[in-house]
């Protein structure tokens, strides 16, 4: 189980803000994607985890701000999806999230630690609070915690989004763990985690981006389609393994952030 029961947005495996990862490798990176595309976070042979983003581009800029609002799992024939609901005003005494089960929404009370799992228990979902954070277990695959935040009035004041009055851009902060992953697996955060991956992002700059929007563009939340995806519906006994269960991570004060091994 993760160590703490809400995303760490500094830790490995993370994806936060608009939109900054933190690579299995422990470098940062930052995925612009597109306003109201679908991409592909993770692809492997078993599994798959979209993202849907949303955002938009104030006058004068050139590209979108864009955050992570949704997140479409796939694994063997099922899917699920939560998503953060729009809201034009942030309210703490709201829940602001849906859920799907093979796209049939899923009902989960209010309450810190209140659970919902599918019948097959391949997949549960857990409240951490009692509201607007939970953590989504795929039964010996991976472990995702989400938290639904807005953009509050300091973060536009400070990063100049010019968000409008009528949206404060619910969406979500995520940190996964990854039970085994093939040494095949793709996708924009799902890359970093293989042994032999070598990481664009450059050490040092401020704001390191990477691209990738063609090769991991997918046609919805739930669609396994992209360029560089391999998620197969059905899993293959003979696929190759690496085993993240247990990390050691070191901070460095040169600039080179969290560096992970095994």
């Amino acid at each position: 189980m993760l160590l703490g029961r809400k995303p760490n947005c500094n830790a490995p495996g993370s994806g936060c803000y608009d939109p900054r990862f933190i690579g299995g490798d422990g470098r940062v990176f930052y995925f612009h994607g597109k306003t109201n595309e679908h991409f592909s976070l993770v692809s492997d042979s078993n599994l798959q985890i979209n993202a849907r983003f949303i955002g938009h581009r104030p006058e004068g800029r050139s590209r979108d701000y864009t955050w992570i609002q949704a997140l479409g799992i796939l694994f063997n024939s099922k899917s699920f999806s939560l998503e953060a609901t729009k809201t034009p005003q942030w309210n703490d005494e709201l829940d602001h999230f849906k859920f799907t089960y093979n796209e049939n929404q899923v009902a989960l009370a209010e309450g810190s630690l209140s659970t919902w799992h599918s019948e097959e228990k391949d997949i549960k979902v857990e409240r951490v609070a009692s509201k607007n954070s939970v953590m989504v277990t795929v039964k010996d695959v991976a472990e995702i915690l989400v938290n639904v935040v807005p953009i509050t009035k300091e973060d536009d004041r400070i990063h100049n989004y010019q968000v409008p009055s009528d949206d404060c851009f619910a969406h979500l902060e995520v940190q996964f763990r990854f039970f085994a992953l093939s040494q095949k697996v793709d996708g924009v955060l799902g890359r970093t985690y293989r042994l032999d991956f070598e990481n664009p992002a450059k050490p040092g700059v401020a704001m390191p981006v990477v691209g990738g929007e063609d090769k991991y563009r997918t046609n919805s939340l739930l669609s396994p389609d992209c360029v560089s995806c391999v998620f197969s519906q059905e899993s293959s006994a003979e696929k190759e393994t690496m085993e993240y269960g247990t990390l050691d991570c070191t901070k460095f004060s040169n600039g080179l952030g969290i560096v992970c091994r095994k």
